[in-house]
Order: structure tokens, then sequence, then C-alpha cells
């Protein structure tokens, strides 16, 4: 049980401090209370997921702070695990940083992650990015550093040098990044295993691993990340791409055959649906109010 005066910050950091963990992509709070159920630790708010599954906008830098801010709120009035959450640039410069973590921490966020990309962002598997210069994502990691009122809030700095420029300038912009102020380095487009582990050596701070689909990183086994040093594996986008194929599946057959029959045992019934939003518990004190 968590004592009441551990912050959110602070339970990611222990748990990881103990073990490596999985982290899968919560586009809102109902899959949010998925993860929690099926028993991780921590599940991470993507950007990417974010603009497709609750917006449907391409992960080009097209939402607003305010609206991240409304669906970090979201995921943790609903969740007791700790949320890591993608703040793309940062909104801006360092003032905007200063106004991103203020914003996310008091929504309730562990961890809050920032990226070296001009905008207009792109998805980090993508090509045509251009970074902003490393002089300028170290002021934006001070700025975010010092904003946070929890010292125990964990600042990632996400690094798509890699894909820009090549492996050698991904390491020397997070060795920088971590004498910012950045707690954990995001390596992302790391293009094959050699270069995970490279990176992992030549890296003295907690890493996080990104495992999406389709993209320009293979796709490792949780154990053999975590055995080269990396603490945190994300699952940005799966569920959403799992649950959007089968959706479209559905509706393909329920388009031919009229009929929904023979797609029940699929199904989440409705009692699994109101087990998960905790049904009978309204039902419970909304009696006791009328008793």
């Amino acid at each position: 049980m968590v004592e009441p005066d551990v912050t959110p910050g602070r339970m990611l950091r222990d748990i990881v401090a103990a073990t490596a963990i999985q982290a899968p992509g919560a586009p809102n709070a109902l899959i949010g209370r998925m993860i929690e159920e099926m028993g991780f630790p921590a599940m991470y708010l993507s950007g990417a997921a974010f603009s497709a599954g609750v917006l449907a906008l391409p992960d080009i830098g097209l939402f607003t702070l305010t609206e991240l801010v409304q669906e970090v709120q979201r995921l943790t009035a609903r969740v007791s695990l700790p949320v890591i959450v993608d703040a793309d640039t940062g909104f801006g410069d360092t003032a905007n940083v200063e106004r991103t973590i203020i914003e996310l921490e008091r929504a309730g966020a562990a961890a809050i992650q920032l990226e070296d990309q001009e905008l207009p962002k792109r998805c980090g598997h993508l090509s045509g990015k251009t970074l902003v210069t490393a002089d300028a994502m170290c002021a934006k990691l001070r700025a975010a550093a010092a904003a946070r009122s929890d010292e125990d809030t964990v600042i990632i700095a996400r690094t798509d040098a890699c894909g820009v420029e090549d492996f050698d300038a991904a390491v020397e912009r997070a060795k920088r990044f971590v004498d910012a102020g950045a707690d954990w380095i995001f390596p992302e487009a790391l293009a094959t295993r050699e270069e995970f582990e490279a990176f992992a050596k030549a890296i003295d701070a907690p890493l996080v691993a990104n495992m999406t689909e389709f993209g320009k990183s293979p796709l490792l086994d949780f154990d053999e990340l975590a055995d080269m040093g990396y603490r945190v594996v994300l699952y940005p986008v799966t569920l959403l791409r799992v649950a959007m194929k089968a959706i479209e599946s559905t509706l393909s057959l329920l388009a031919a055959g009229g009929t929904q029959r023979e797609l029940l045992d699929l199904m989440q019934t409705r009692q699994e649906l109101y087990d998960l939003l905790e049904y009978d518990s309204y039902e419970t004190r909304d009696r006791e109010y009328f008793s």
C-alpha cells in the first residue's frame, strides 16, 4: 500500500530502482484501468497515441498543453499507477517548458518527457526531422528541472539525433542532457540491437527504450533490453493499433453479415466492463445515500 505522502515521481523512481519495467501506452483512461488491472507497474501517455486515439490527428505537434493536461488529469483520476507523459518539445522555449512542467506535475504526472526536435515535429521513426541545438535543449532541461515543485518528478530527455545525424551525436547529446538536469535518457530510433547495447554502455543514467511497431528500431525482448541496462521499456501505440485493427475487422464483419452474434466470444462482456469501471461501488454508495 502506497503511503499518502508518496508522490507519483517518488513512486516511479522506487519502482524503477528495484527493477526494470514495461510501460504500455494508455491513450485514454479506460485503457489505463486495464493496464493497471493486468498488473503493469506504470503506463505511458504517448503523444502519438493521444494525437491519433483521442483527437484523430497526426503526431506533428498539433495538440495543446491544455489538451494534454486534461488527458493526464483524466488518467490520474482513474488509475493509481505512475504515468509517464510525453510532452513533445515542451510547447515552446524555456518559459513554455517551465509552464509545461508546472501544469503536468499538478495534473499528476510522475515523469515528463521532452525531446530535442524543432517544430513542426514528426514521429520519431519518420525521416525529415530537424533538431534544436544541443545548447537550446540543455536550456530547456535546466528550465524543466528548476520548474518542478517535487524534485522526484522525473525529467526525461529524448534525443532524435541518431536518426537525424548519427549514433555518436546521439550519445554526445545524451551526455550533455544528463549534465543539464535530465534524470533519464530516451534514445529514439536506434536502428540495431548493437546500437541499443552500445548506447547503454555509453550513458550513465537510467535509460528508456521505445519498442514501437513499424518503425526503425528492432522489436527486442523486454528481458534482453533489461539485461543491457534499460530501465523502462515503452509500448506507446501497441494497444491502440491492436484495438483499431479489431474495430476495422468488426465493422467489416458487421457490414457483411448484418449481425455481431459470431463475435461475442471476442468481446469484453458487460460484466467485465462494469468490473473494470467499478460500477457496483457507485450503486452501493447510491443505496447508502438514500438509506
